[in-house]
This record gives C-alpha cells, sequence and structure tokens, in this order.
C-alpha cells in the first residue's frame, strides 16, 4: 500500500473527466488513487469531449447515483466539480484529479479540453488538482498512466501546489524515460468547416482539424512526448498577456489625454 495507510479514510480524492462516467479510464484512475484514501467518481453521463470549460446556466442539473461513490451528472466536467463539493462533499475534498483521457491535452489544444477544465476548476475552488492524459491511437492501456496519476497525487497531497495553480500531465503511448516540466508547446492551428448534405438536401458540417504543425520548442509538452517523457506543466486560470500589459498602457496614454 503506497501512500497514506494511518489516515486513508481522512483522504477525499474527487475524480472527474470528460470522458464520461462509464469510461475505461476512469475507473483506471479511481482504482489506482483508492489507496490514498476515499475515491469519489462524479462525471458525465456521456462523453463530452472539448467541451472546455463550459458551466450549464440554461437547463437544470440531475445527479444519478450508479453505485457506491460513484455519480452521472447529464452536464460538464466543471458542473460535476461544482455539484460534487456543494452536494456530495458540502464541502472541498483534498485533491481533484480529471482523467485518464483518451487522447492527449497538450499546447494550444488545453483551452478545448474539458479534462483540463475539470482540474482547472478545482484550482479556482482552491483544490490542489491534476489532469491526466494519455495517448489516443489503438488499444488502450491505462496502468502507466494510472501509477504516474498517484505518483502525482501523493505529491499534491504532501506538498501541495501554489495557491490558483493545477498540473496537467500527458503519458507516452511506450514506456516513459522519464519525467519532464515542460511548457505549452505552440502550433499552427487552422480549422476545416466540412459541409455535407443530408437526404433532404439539408447542410450539415463536422468541425475538423485541417493542420496540426507544432512550433520546435525544446521545453514543449509536445517534445517530451515525442521523445517519450511524461510532460508535467503547470497551469494557472490568469490568461492576462503580462507581457502586454506596459505596451498596452503605452497605446493607452493617447486615449486618455483625449477624454479628458
Amino acid at each position: 500500500m503506497r501512500g497514506f495507510p494511518a489516515i486513508q479514510t481522512m483522504i477525499r480524492i474527487l475524480v472527474t473527466n470528460d470522458d464520461g462516467v462509464r469510461s475505461e479510464g476512469i475507473k483506471a484512475l479511481a482504482s489506482a488513487l483508492a489507496p490514498l484514501g476515499e475515491v469519489t467518481i462524479v462525471a458525465p453521463v456521456k462523453e463530452a469531449s472539448a467541451i472546455g470549460h463550459a458551466l450549464t446556466l440554461h437547463q437544470p442539473l440531475r445527479l444519478e447515483s450508479l453505485g457506491e461513490r460513484i455519480y452521472a451528472v447529464d452536464g460538464t466536467p466543471t458542473d460535476c466539480v461544482n455539484l460534487a463539493v456543494a452536494v456530495i462533499y458540502r464541502g472541498l475534498p483534498d485533491l481533484v484529479v480529471s482523467g485518464i483521457n483518451k487522447g492527449f491535452n497538450l499546447g494550444d489544444d488545453i483551452t478545448y479540453s474539458g479534462t483540463v477544465s475539470g482540474a482547472l476548476e478545482g484550482a479556482l475552488l482552491g483544490i490542489p488538482a491534476l489532469a491526466v492524459s494519455t495517448h489516443s491511437r489503438g488499444r488502450y492501456d491505462f496502468s502507466q498512466s494510472a501509477a504516474i496519476s498517484v505518483t502525482f497525487a501523493e505529491l499534491l497531497l504532501r506538498k501541495g501546489i501554489p495557491p490558483r495553480t493545477f498540473l496537467n500531465v500527458n503519458v507516452p503511448r511506450t514506456k516513459a524515460k522519464g519525467t519532464r516540466v515542460t511548457v505549452q508547446a505552440k502550433r499552427n492551428h487552422i480549422t476545416k468547416i466540412d459541409e455535407r448534405h443530408d437526404p433532404r438536401g439539408r447542410p450539415y458540417y463536422w468541425v475538423e482539424e485541417a493542420q496540426d504543425e507544432w512550433e520546435p520548442h525544446d521545453r514543449s509538452d509536445y517534445q517530451a512526448i515525442r521523445d517519450g517523457y511524461v510532460s508535467v506543466t503547470p497551469l494557472q486560470p490568469d490568461m492576462t498577456a503580462h507581457f502586454a500589459l506596459e505596451r498596452l498602457e503605452e497605446l493607452s496614454v493617447g486615449n486618455e489625454a483625449e477624454v479628458k
């Protein structure tokens, strides 16, 4: 047994995802984390991939119990974290872990990720959190990702993490050579809209990625995965472009004078 055997029942771990409550990835994750404390799964009733940090505001949400400490929500990963805190725990758990996602969440793509957003919501609520993702091709084997999730869960429980910060962990398909602390990669992001027509001639559309060209960067999450390493990127919800503040202030001086 790893972790905290003496206080095992005191540690409360919330597990969520965007692949749905019945995903094999979330089952593997919950099982691996069980020795660390009491694990509760609260996840979307169906897949909610690429839904980002969406919060359901214009329709009611239902929380369905599927088993002991397993709940399904007809909403987003962000909804799941909030319902878990407000309804199930009626307080904050000790840790939020989101995953294991079927497919990497790297670079700019994290802005779309429901998996990353589950951990983001935890961070916004003041809970240590991490998101875990792995490859999306061929047969899924979550054993390595689950073991690595436990390693970082133990780290967060023991050492904590700076406020409003969380971890984005991506695990390679092959046996990892080690771990790299990384930054978000950048890529040439071009979206293609594929128009088709139904039997009645009415148009419908598929959103597709037209290009997937990553900018070279030795410390990027994408490069770490390419090199066979686990990528660990510390993230924060602050999207302010701090480097642009001074330049914007310079541009604003003239406008300020005109207003006066």
